[in-house]
């Protein structure tokens, strides 16, 4: 049974310093103790988390408007629904993964047994970010618990009410020498990146994405790192305009295109780019009413996070402007309600700050083009991205795109539904990200894969010394014959 901690952490005031210590410390006889924790344990623990993620759906709706307007409706979707499918992918599936993996011998170790077993790291920290914060904090907790960790985590201090509700969630339902939660600001971040972790899963930004991996390295800490970028989308002459334009607008502005993986900025074929942005503009018209007024008010529209976020996707939206940008539709700004039309923009020049700058907000570049190479240079001359999406009915252009580009992961005539599906490995390449999550590849991520043999009959005496010429022989022999 585990020792339940008699503190509530709290990270507020001059003593959070020292009750991170104490979690962490305290974790430490827990986390050897859960090196030998079976399936059942680990599916039960991963039960109460879902259960009570469903008792408090109503909660949840509420923390979410409270924080950023989030829709009911884009809570199911994006918060709730993807920690439950995570969790009961996890509750089916942990038995089999955690069974050693049998490994054939090569011809060097012919006379032994050999596997793989999965072990937990140990001591696990989760750092997550503002946009989907149930989600980002609770999907890679099922993998952490799965492996067989004890976890300390660290959601954002920008969405204090989603942020706050999940506390008392884990309070309740986890011992703090098993699951800890600490709330705060950067403070709190950098305080508990000085510990010596077992694993850092952290989700947010590229440039914070440094910082995390600046302070595992001076502990050897391995790190899983979701980070983001600008992803573009591709939609060729082939395309089917009207559902790339309806799936499109739904992926972009979907919690207000704060999405790590939402469509960046789009490349449009010049014979059909008009036709697609009219298409475009019926959507966003259908979806959030059709004056800013109207979409202000909108039901289905979240808003931008908080006002210093706001001034800064509307200080990308001005700068294209001043530099001789066209809006295609929406542009009106009020930071003081934290509030940015969905907004169309093309004639972009290269030099405009959007072009560089993760947009992370509801702007949208269209830009026209006519030679897909002249895409796929543009797109290899920056940073590769978290997502790659293409819409084409041309299987060539597919595979060429396919071929030619590198993305952590790729949607064809769809966008975010890689995230979605649990059976693939979710994560960046480079800039955009280290490692994989969801599934088998978040109980991986959380797990040491510890290589085993095991010798039945030791043939390997013939190649100890003194050596001879039957060794040399053999030797010789073994070369020829892997």
């Amino acid at each position: 049974m585990s020792t339940v901690v008699s503190y509530l952490p709290t990270a507020s005031g001059a003593n959070a310093s020292d009750e991170i210590t104490r979690a962490f410390e305290a974790q430490r006889e827990t986390a050897l103790r859960l090196r030998t924790s079976t399936a059942k344990e680990r599916i039960a623990k991963i039960q109460r988390l879902l259960d009570a993620v469903l008792a408090h759906r109503e909660d949840f709706y509420a923390a979410g408007y409270a924080d950023f307007k989030k829709p009911p409706a884009e809570v199911d979707l994006t918060e709730i629904l993807p920690v439950i499918a995570e969790a009961k992918h996890a509750m089916r599936s942990i038995k089999g993964w955690m069974k050693p993996q049998r490994v054939w011998p090569s011809r060097m170790t012919v006379g032994t047994k050999s596997w793989i077993q999965n072990e937990p790291k140990g001591r696990t920290l989760i750092v997550s970010p503002w946009n989907y914060p149930v989600n980002l904090t609770f999907g890679p907790l099922v993998s952490a618990i799965a492996a067989g960790n004890t976890a300390i985590l660290k959601p954002s201090e920008m969405t204090p009410n989603l942020s706050g509700l999940m506390a008392r969630i884990v309070r309740d339902l986890f011992p703090a020498d098993e699951v800890a939660i600490f709330e705060g600001d950067v403070s709190v971040s950098t305080a508990l990146l000085a510990l010596p972790f077992d694993h850092i899963f952290f989700t947010g930004s590229p440039a914070i994405g440094k910082v995390v991996m600046a302070a595992a390295a001076k502990h050897l800490t391995s790190v899983t790192l979701e980070l983001g970028g600008k992803s573009p989308t591709i939609v060729d002459a082939s395309a089917d305009l009207k559902a790339a334009a309806r799936t499109i607008m739904w992926g972009k502005y979907t919690n207000n295109g704060q999405t790590c993986i939402a469509p960046d900025h789009l490349y449009v074929h010049e014979s059909v780019k008009d036709a697609f942005v009219a298409e475009c503009v019926a959507v966003l018209k259908a979806s959030y009413g059709t004056t800013a007024a109207e979409q202000m008010n909108s039901a289905n529209l979240a808003r931008v996070v908080n006002e210093r976020h706001t001034q800064r996707i509307g200080g990308l939206l001005s700068d294209a402007k001043e530099r001789g940008a066209r809006v295609l539709f929406g542009g009106e700004v009020s930071e003081s309600d934290c509030f940015i039309q969905p907004t169309l923009i093309d004639n972009i020049p290269a030099d405009a700050k959007i072009q560089s700058e993760e947009i992370f907000g509801p702007l949208l570049p269209v830009i026209g083009y006519r030679d897909l190479d002249a895409v796929i240079a543009e797109i290899n001359a920056h940073p590769k991205p978290l997502a790659l999406y293409v819409w084409s009915k041309n299987e060539a252009n597919i595979d060429r795109v396919l071929k030619r580009t590198s993305a952590g992961g790729t949607c064809i005539n769809h966008v975010v539904m890689q995230y979605a599906q649990g059976n693939l490995p979710f994560g960046g390449v480079n800039n955009s990200g280290i490692g994989s999550a969801h599934g088998l590849f978040g109980f991986k991520a959380f797990s040491h894969e510890r290589a085993v043999v095991r010798t039945r009959f030791n043939i390997a005496t013939l190649l100890y010394p003194p050596y001879t010429d039957l060794t040399r022989r053999i030797l010789s022999l073994m070369m020829k014959t892997q």
